[in-house]
């Protein structure tokens, strides 16, 4: 017996237990296509209640984990568009929120790619999608506060280092200069109160910070500029301790343009 033929049971087994696993009672998305289809995005209104909230979780978690889904049309417009993207802000719910306080900054093709909630994993198995396929002149990366924050479970500090570093390598072997953020300060994290961020924020930083000039990256520091001496952010700058206020993003604003502009040579 061959080993893919032995193997087989396995497989179908792990198989019919992740399906289980992904289906609970009363969820909108036990419908949904798995495999290799044509359109793996379909759509469903948002949740209105916690129970619903913890369904689309369970749905993300197991089936569109980098959320790949949440860009997928606006990529396809812009890219039928021919408009030119010069920058793609990667990153989680500090990238995301952005836009909100600041729109004008996401424009002249500059492009925000952030989503809620994301780690350094998932934001690296939409990187060719979100970023690689839109073909900018470079990609801005700050990844890190959810990892730090356990968002999908546990993982070492190399890991996460490694994941970051994947996207640069990635970045750079399709002609895309690289810029790489900070960690953004925070003493605590609301939704994950049980962790001590000050310490693995300090570490994340001070690797970033080696890597960037060891690789001739760019590096813009938002920590320096948004932290107190403890390593909590500035009072006024966070809604929470973790997400800036306007007034945040008004700090990291010219930080950010600096940044674009030294490594693009404007």
């Amino acid at each position: 017996m061959t080993r893919s033929v032995w193997m087989l049971p396995l497989f179908i087994a792990l198989a019919s237990t992740a399906s289980a696993q992904t289906s609970v009672p009363g969820d909108v998305h036990a419908s949904d296509p798995v495999g290799i289809v044509a359109d793996p995005c379909p759509q469903h209104p948002d949740p209105t209640s916690g129970a619903g909230w913890e369904a689309w979780k369970l749905h993300m978690m197991t089936r569109d984990f980098a959320q790949l889904c949440r860009y997928a049309a606006a990529n396809r417009t812009l890219a039928r568009s021919g408009a030119p993207v010069r920058v793609v802000f990667m990153g989680d719910s500090i990238t995301d929120n952005w836009i909100h306080s600041d729109a004008a900054l996401f424009s002249k093709g500059v492009v925000d790619r952030g989503i809620s909630g994301q780690t350094t994993p998932q934001m690296l198995a939409r990187f060719r999608a979100d970023v690689i396929a839109l073909k900018p002149k470079a990609v801005h990366i700050m990844a890190g506060t959810n990892d730090v924050a356990g968002n999908t479970g546990a993982a070492t500090i190399e890991t996460v280092e490694g994941n970051i570093a994947s996207m640069a390598e990635l970045a750079r072997a399709h002609g895309i200069k690289v810029i790489l953020a900070s960690v953004p300060p925070a003493a605590a994290f609301p939704w994950s109160p049980s962790k001590q961020p000050v310490p693995q924020i300090a570490a994340l930083n001070a690797w970033l910070r080696a890597y960037a000039k060891a690789e001739g990256f760019g590096y813009v520091d938002y920590f320096a500029a948004l932290a107190t001496p403890e390593g909590a952010m500035k009072p006024g700058l966070a809604s929470d301790g973790v997400h800036p206020t306007a007034q945040g993003y008004a700090v990291m604003r010219p930080l950010a343009l600096a940044a674009i502009a030294r490594t693009l040579g404007e």
